[in-house]
């Protein structure tokens, strides 16, 4: 009976099974506009992001994707989640900023390859003008089996 009451107050809404998780993909992270810019700090131009409000509407959301794993620095274990594999991702100038996630695991000790494709879960910022960081981060990262 119990566990027939409890099904009923999760179906009905009543109690949560927990936060939800958004599922996305590349696609609605393209709803953003770059302007190049010149950081008086370094004196380089950089591209700073204006997030649509698709966008805006995942800040501090739980959400997971799927993309390539992009190694940065693997004794560091930081790594990036690309939408295009190594050979045409951002960094080759294959794609835009808006292609790429920085992931910051919860767990620092795995080990990715070069392109392996996982699905990555974790709370999305936005980040739109520190230039140590990039424009989308996935903060307390875990890649979902």
């Amino acid at each position: 009976m119990k566990i027939a009451v409890l099904l009923f107050l999760l179906v009905t809404g009543f109690i949560s099974a927990g936060p939800a998780v958004t599922h996305i993909d590349w696609k609605k992270l393209s709803d953003v506009r770059f302007t190049k810019k010149l950081n008086k700090e370094v004196s380089m131009y950089f591209l700073y992001p204006t997030f649509g409000q698709t966008v805006r509407n995942l800040q501090n959301k739980e959400v997971q994707i799927k993309g390539y794993m992009i190694p940065v620095d693997e004794t560091e274990n930081i790594y990036v989640l690309s939408s295009q594999p190594m050979a045409a991702c951002f960094f080759c100038g294959g794609a835009g900023p808006e292609s790429i996630i920085e992931l910051q695991f919860k767990n620092r000790r795995r080990k990715f390859k070069t392109d392996e494709v996982k699905n990555v879960r974790g709370m999305l910022q936005l980040n739109n003008n520190d230039i140590e960081h990039l424009n989308y981060i996935l903060k307390n990262a875990e890649v979902v089996e």
